[in-house]
This record gives structure tokens, C-alpha cells and sequence, in this order.
């Protein structure tokens, strides 16, 4: 994968206090995927195993029945709470540009930390972000 991979990740909150060492730990456990515009990536409900996904071009958005709750860009990611907690999607992410993703399996995160203990620091922090995100969305 591109240096440029690397660069992305650094913009990432979970992986922005990474040495070159970690980020290249994680860039190496990781896949790339592609998926066309109109494609529904994750979906409500599901249990999938396949967890975080770092947009590094296109865009999707992120739904909750019909409503949209977020567009997302390159840089941007999505899915970690369900990789982290096995509980079902809690809502659709679906491409809306042709899209391609940095993509990271449960198993991978497990195990990146059990080596590198500091990524659990790192999402904890960005999911509290995320919770009061949401909850000013839903007080307005």
C-alpha cells in the first residue's frame, strides 16, 4: 500500500499518537477493498466480523432508516464500535461514490491491541467524541 496509506492513518484519532512503527503495523494487517456507488458496505444489524473501515477515496453516508446522519470522505472512517463490541450495526453505511477502503477484521484489531495496548486508549477517546456527537445531533 502507498505511503500515502500511512498519512492517512496519522489523520485518524485512534492512530494519530502511532509511531511509524504501529501505523505500519496496522497498514500491513489491513486489506483494500473497493465498492461501487449504491453499495450498502455495512447494514443495520448485522454481526459482521469485518469491522473498521478507513475511507481513502470516495464517499459514503451514514443512515439510520431513511434518515442521514453523516457523509463521510477519504480520511474519515467508520465501524469500530461494532468491532469492538460484537453487538450488531447500529446503522447502514452505504457508498454513494465509488469507494475505497482501508478495511480491518475484529480479529485484527484484537490482535494489533495485544501488541500495541495504546490503541485501546485511542478509541476510547474517539468514541466518547462520537457519543456526544450524537447526542447534541439528537437534542437539536
Amino acid at each position: 500500500m502507498a505511503k500515502n496509506v500511512i498519512e492517512l492513518l496519522k489523520d485518524v484519532p485512534l492512530f494519530s499518537s502511532f509511531s511509524e512503527k504501529h501505523l505500519q503495523a496496522v497498514v500491513r494487517t489491513a486489506k483494500e477493498m473497493e465498492f461501487p456507488s449504491g453499495t450498502a458496505i455495512v447494514k443495520e444489524g448485522d454481526r459482521s466480523k469485518v469491522g473498521f473501515f478507513l475511507i481513502l477515496d470516495g464517499q459514503v453516508e451514514v443512515r439510520k432508516g431513511t434518515k442521514v446522519l453523516s457523509r463521510l470522505g477519504a480520511g474519515q472512517f467508520f465501524g469500530e464500535m461494532a468491532v469492538l463490541d460484537g453487538q450488531p450495526r447500529s446503522a447502514d453505511v452505504v457508498a454513494v461514490t465509488p469507494t475505497k477502503c482501508l478495511v480491518l477484521a475484529s480479529w485484527d484489531i484484537k490482535a494489533l491491541i495485544t501488541t500495541y495496548p495504546d490503541i485501546a486508549l485511542e478509541l476510547i477517546g474517539e468514541l466518547t467524541r462520537r457519543l456526544r456527537q450524537t447526542s447534541m445531533a439528537l437534542s437539536e
